[in-house]
């Protein structure tokens, strides 16, 4: 995998170069001159001829993109010859969701079809030896944001095609369009490698401390048992949702795994938290300190002094969705009552051996978490490196 030195020094030479035509210029057309623009259909699926054959042609769809990416050569779906109106779209167009979806965008590497979502570019045929393909991929990115920036309609949305039309496509000279490509495939390669790779890490790490929650938090017949409601003390809060600030001073929890704030506060405590309805069972947060409670929410305040909360709240994160979910009742939305929270069985170990584990999965948890909260970083800070290059790759002055 390509470090950011080699990214670097890779671009430095068609950065130059990039400079001197810059500095010339370079001939701007529309794209209503560079292709045959058409728009993409479904055929009838009532026809079930059109559907099935020896001879199968590739239908695109969002679904082709979002799982295989923006070079396709073949689809999910397929019809056969007798679907066609007139010919198949040539290979090495380019397609582009112009309704509903706006935006998304591949280059197609065989003969093929797509749905009605996407506008098909083909490059007319005295324009196929000043442009190639995979440059025009790369720019679609800046055609992309352009089709999201002149949209028509609210409820259902459309591209503004006269100004689709208009929108114009520079013709730098054949090698630099191909140095643009080679630098730019670098940065996918490398973007998507690192991206797989911290992908691996991370669900390596959250099985590993999966294995750790159930192997630490399972017990004996002789460990002492108790119920949740002998041991703490229950109850919910009296905020509601309307009240939260962007900006506020203290945690706000409601019946979700997102923390709002306010500028004041109901409990100052060691609590566990849980929905009362909803997504009941999953959502849970641990607080020491002040904080401000949902009125469906609950909090649960460990009250005896051989019992550490922490441990309490790790065992709740294992076992409670298990035992929640055979007792919740649904209404318009799911929910719990009180007595389902007092009447939970908790273990009782020796407080060492609980103050052992809680020490072991908090260290778990950091090493996982510390992943979770680099990765979104990383990838944010490899996109940004890519999109300054590409920017400045594809910015030409008018000749």
């Amino acid at each position: 995998m390509s470090n950011l030195k080699e990214l670097k020094n890779t671009v430095e030479n068609p950065l130059l170069l990039l400079k001197e035509i810059k500095n010339s210029g370079v001939e701007f057309k529309k794209l209503e001159n560079l292709f045959n623009i058409r728009n993409g259909y479904t055929p009838s699926k009532k026809n079930e001829s059109y559907w099935s054959g020896n001879t199968i042609i590739p239908w695109f769809r969002l679904e082709d993109i979002r799982e295989n990416g923006r070079v396709l050569k073949d689809s999910i779906q397929h019809v056969t010859p007798e679907g066609v109106r007139g010919e198949a779209f040539k290979k090495d167009s380019l397609i582009i969701s112009t309704t509903a979806t706006i935006g998304e965008y591949a280059l197609i590497e065989s003969d093929f079809l797509a749905n009605q979502q996407f506008t098909i570019l083909t490059l007319k045929e005295e324009y196929k030896e000043k442009l190639l393909p995979k440059f025009l991929l790369h720019y679609a990115c800046i055609l992309s944001q352009y089709c999201k920036n002149n949209v028509n309609g609210i409820t259902f949305k459309m591209v503004d095609m006269s100004k689709f039309r208009n929108f114009e496509i520079p013709i730098p000279p054949l090698e630099v369009q191909a140095e643009i490509v080679r630098i730019l495939d670098i940065f996918t390669k490398d973007t998507n490698e690192l991206i797989d790779l911290l992908k691996k890490e991370q669900e390596l790490r959250k099985k590993q401390y999966s294995y750790y929650l159930d192997e630490l938090l399972t017990f004996g017949e002789d460990t002492q048992r108790v119920k949740l409601g002998e041991v703490a003390e229950i109850g919910t809060g009296r905020s509601n949702t309307n009240e939260q600030l962007e900006e506020g001073l203290y945690p706000f929890f409601v019946r979700s795994p997102i923390v709002r704030r306010k500028n004041d506060f109901e409990f100052d405590e060691t609590a566990i938290i849980t929905a009362g309805d909803g997504d009941v069972g999953k959502v849970f947060h641990y607080i020491e300190g002040k904080y401000a409670l949902h009125q469906r929410a609950y909090r649960i305040h460990i009250t005896k002094e051989n019992i550490v909360s922490k441990f309490v709240y790790y065992f709740m994160t294992n076992s409670f969705y298990d035992y929640i979910s055979k007792k919740a009742y649904s209404g318009t939305v799911k929910s719990i009552r009180m007595s389902m929270l007092t009447d939970f069985i908790i273990p009782l170990p020796p407080i060492d051996t609980q103050k052992r584990i809680v020490d072991i999965l908090d260290n778990l948890e950091r090493y996982t978490n510390d992943l979770q909260e680099g990765l979104p970083a990383e990838i944010e800070k490899r996109k940004k490196q890519y999109a300054y290059y590409r920017d400045e790759l594809l910015r030409f002055e008018r000749k």
